[in-house]
C-alpha cells in the first residue's frame, strides 16, 4: 500500500463519527488536564486507561493520544496566567509568558502559543507520516538479537529520564524488572515470585501500578504542597490574535522549535520537556535582544511551545516503528496497545494498518480541533482554574478506585493501586523517579523474550549479539551512553580538584 492510499485509509477511519467523538474527547480532556496544574498526562492516561477497554482499539488509542498532545496545548494557559506550569513541558513558558501577562499582553501570549502549537503539531504529524513507514520497513529486518540490543539501549536511556541521580534511575529500573518477572514463566510454566498468591500468577498489572504511582501519588503530594493557594490572573484578556509584529518576531522561533522539538522527541529519553528547554536556549542565542528574555519576549513563548508540541509528535516514532516507548506516556500507550491485543512496533503497520494510520491521521484532525478549542475557551479555562483542589482531588481518587476495580473486577487490583499510591508518594518525597520503574515493567518481558529466542537461535552462544551489525551497533551505542556520565563525572572531579589546589605564588 503506497503512502497516499495509506493516508486515505487513515482518513476513512478517523472520520468515522465514533472515532471523531473520541478524538474530540481526548483533546478536550488533554487541554483540561494541561490547564489544571499538578495532574499531567501520565496520571490522566493512567486513570482513564481502563475506560478504553470497552472501546475498539482504534478509538481507545486515538483518545489516549489526544489526551497527550492536548495536554501540551493546555499547559501554556496556566504558565501564562498563573505562573504555574500545567504540564512539565510548559515550565519554560512561565519565564516570558507570565511577564507578558503582567504587561497586559496575556492575549497575544495565549494566541501565539495556540498558533505555534498548531503549526508545530501539524509539522510533527506530517513528519511522522513520512518517516514512520520507511523506519518500520527497516525495523522489520531486525530479529531477536537486534531487539535484545535495542531494549538494552532503551534501558540505558532510562537513566536520562530521571531528573536526578542516574544511580537512582537504574535502581528503579531494577525494581521494575523484578516486578516484570512476577507471575508464570511463559516458557517453563513455573511460578515466579508469587508466594502462593493465586492472583499474582498473571503478574502485577501495569495499569494499577501506573494509576497508583502517578494518580494517587500525585494527589497526595499536591495536597501536601497546597497548590490550591495559587492566584489566577484577573486582568481582562483581549487581542488573542497576534499582531503582524508578533508574527514577525515569532515565525522563525516557531519553525526552529518545530524542527528541533520533533527530532529531540524521536530520541528515547528526550521529548517535550528537553525540547522546550533547548528551544528557549536556542532562541535566546539567536535573538538580537537576549536581555529581553525573562522580561516578556514573545519569542520565549513561541519557540518552546512549538518545541514541546512537536516533541510530543516525535515521541510516537520509536513506539510506532520499533516498539520502544520514549517516555512514561508512551509506555502507557504501549501497554494500551498490548492490552487490546496489538503488537507495537513494525508489525503494527503490517498487521494492523487501520490502527496505525487511523491514529496518525487522527492527529491531523486533533490539531485542528485544538486550535478551534483553545482560543474561544480561554475564559472557561480561567474559570476551571478557580476550582478548589479539595473538591477536585476526591473526584480523581474516585476515578482511580473505579478504574482499577473495573479492569478485572478484582479487589486485589485496588489494593495494588493503593499500595503503589503510597509508594509513589514516598518516592517523590525521597526524590526517586517512578518513570524508570514503569518503563522497565514494559520493557522487561521484551528483554527476556528476545534474550531467550536469541540464545535458542545461537545454541546458547552470546556471541550472536556481537556478530550481527545492527545488534553490535545498538550495544556499542548503549556502552557509549553508559560511559558518558561516568567520564563527565571523572572530568568534573579533576576540575574540582585542580580548582582546590593552592595556586603557586610567583611573587
Amino acid at each position: 500500500m503506497d503512502l497516499w492510499n495509506s493516508v486515505l485509509l487513515g482518513f476513512s477511519i478517523s472520520l468515522e463519527p465514533i472515532n471523531l467523538f473520541y478524538c474530540f474527547m481526548g483533546v478536550l480532556m488533554g487541554t483540561l488536564i494541561g490547564v489544571l496544574p499538578g495532574i499531567g498526562p501520565v496520571a490522566t492516561i493512567s486513570i482513564l486507561l481502563p475506560a478504553t477497554f470497552k472501546m475498539s482499539p482504534i478509538s481507545g488509542i486515538i483518545m489516549l493520544a489526544g489526551i497527550y498532545y492536548g495536554a501540551m496545548y493546555g499547559g501554556s494557559t496556566t504558565s501564562i496566567l498563573v505562573n504555574i506550569p500545567g504540564e512539565a513541558a510548559s515550565v519554560v513558558t512561565c519565564l516570558d509568558g507570565y511577564q507578558m501577562a503582567r504587561k497586559g499582553r496575556a492575549g497575544p501570549a495565549l494566541g501565539i502559543s495556540a498558533f505555534g502549537s498548531f503549526i508545530a503539531g501539524t509539522f510533527a504529524v506530517v513528519a511522522l507520516t513520512l518517516l514512520a513507514p520507511p523506519l518500520a520497513e527497516v525495523a522489520l529486518q531486525l530479529g531477536p538479537p537486534e531487539y535484545f540490543s535495542l531494549v538494552i539501549l532503551g534501558f540505558t536511556l532510562l537513566a536520562y529520564l530521571a531528573h536526578g541521580s542516574m544511580i537512582k534511575a537504574l535502581m528503579m529500573a531494577c525494581i521494575g524488572l523484578i516486578m516484570a518477572c512476577i507471575g508464570l514463566d511463559f516458557i517453563s510454566g513455573f511460578e515466579r515470585f508469587t508466594y502462593g498468591i493465586a492472583t499474582l500468577e498473571d503478574g502485577i498489572g501495569l495499569v494499577p501500578v501506573a494509576m497508583g504511582v502517578f494518580g494517587i501519588g500525585e494527589v497526595l503530594i499536591n495536597l501536601e504542597e497546597s497548590i490550591g493557594k495559587r492566584e489566577v490572573f484577573k486582568a481582562k484578556i483581549s487581542n488573542l490574535l497576534p499582531s503582524l509584529k508578533d508574527w514577525k518576531d515569532s515565525l522563525l522561533p516557531i519553525i526552529r522549535g518545530s524542527v528541533l522539538g520533533f527530532f529531540l522527541g524521536i530520541l528515547p529519553g528526550g521529548g517535550a520537556v528537553i525540547a522546550s528547554f533547548t528551544s528557549y536556549a536556542v532562541e535566546k542565542r539567536f535573538s538580537k535582544h537576549p536581555q529581553e528574555f525573562g522580561q516578556g519576549a514573545i519569542e520565549g513563548v513561541a519557540g518552546p511551545e512549538a518545541a514541546n508540541n512537536a516533541g510530543a509528535g516525535g515521541n510516537f516514532i520509536p513506539l510506532m516503528t520499533l516498539g520502544i516507548p520514549a517516555n512514561p506516556v508512551m509506555a502507557l500507550m504501549m501497554g494500551a496497545l498490548v492490552i487490546h491485543g496489538l503488537q507495537p512496533g513494525p508489525l503494527l503497520l503490517s498487521q494492523n494498518p487501520d490502527v496505525f494510520w487511523g491514529v496518525i491521521v487522527s492527529m491531523y484532525l486533533g490539531n485542528i480541533m485544538l486550535l478551534i478549542l483553545n482560543l474561544p475557551l480561554i475564559g472557561i479555562w480561567i474559570r476551571v482554574l478557580r476550582i478548589p483542589y479539595p473538591f477536585l482531588f476526591p473526584l480523581i481518587l474516585l476515578f482511580c478506585l473505579i478504574g482499577s476495580y473495573s479492569i478485572g473486577n478484582n479487589k486485589f487490583d485496588v489494593l495494588i493501586m493503593s499500595l503503589f499510591g503510597v509508594i509513589g508518594y514516598l518516592l517523590r518525597k525521597i526524590r526517586f523517579e517512578a518513570a524508570p520503574m514503569l518503563l522497565a515493567m514494559v520493557l522487561g518481558p521484551m528483554l527476556e523474550d528476545a534474550l531467550r529466542q536469541s540464545l535458542i537461535m545461537s545454541g546458547g552462544s552470546f556471541t550472536i549479539f556481537l556478530v550481527r551489525p545492527f545488534s553490535l551497533a545498538f550495544i556499542g551505542l548503549a556502552a557509549i551512553l553508559t560511559a558518558f556520565p561516568i567520564i563527565k563525572w571523572i572530568l568534573g572531579k579533576k576540575t574540582r580538584l585542580a580548582a582546590e589546589l593552592p595556586k603557586e605564588d610567583h611573587s
